[in-house]
């Protein structure tokens, strides 16, 4: 009777999540900035940018809303992602430790750091992430779902590969 109690609080929590303003971004799952205009408006702009894909443009936006709210986790995964993909992997590990020591079990952060490792040949390090996901991710997530997959292909291959072509 307490387990179906309990998993009918959860269902209601995640409807009222699934209402909620704006939902969570793709590569988000954390809470976004909401102090200051400024920081509000730098941070709508660069996840518009982010949706666009116009990642340079995203870049300094991202930029500012951290300078307006250094804990915002989800600027810095997303400062950690455009390093990434540009081959800035210093740059990308320092916004990906960055977003996770403000919250330590940010979903998408984890994914990014697992695969920045992996592309870095620290498979070690990935698994640490896999870890992180698999206690973060109570009913399973994507985020755990590809990196699993990454850390699958490569102890297969030797090499990183994602399905998100980053």
């Amino acid at each position: 009777m307490q387990r179906l109690a309990f998993a009918g609080a959860i269902l209601v929590v995640l409807g009222i999540l699934a209402l909620g303003p704006g939902g969570a971004l793709a590569m988000g799952s954390g809470s976004s900035g909401g102090g200051t205009s400024a920081e509000s408006d730098s941070w709508a702009k660069a996840k518009q940018a982010i949706a666009a894909k116009d990642y340079g443009a995203a870049e300094p936006l991202l930029k500012k809303a951290v300078m307006a709210d250094p804990k915002n986790a989800d600027a810095l995964n997303y400062l950690g992602y455009i390093n990434g993909r540009d081959g800035r992997n210093g740059e990308a590990l320092a916004y990906y430790k960055q977003a996770l020591a403000v919250k330590p079990d940010h979903r998408g952060a984890n994914e990014y750091l697992g695969e920045l490792y992996l592309k870095m040949g620290n498979l070690a390090g990935a698994e640490e992430r896999l870890k992180v996901l698999d206690e973060a991710c109570f009913f399973g997530c994507t985020e755990l779902d590809l990196l699993k997959a990454a850390v699958r292909t490569f102890k297969e291959t030797g090499k990183f590969a994602s399905a998100k072509g980053l």
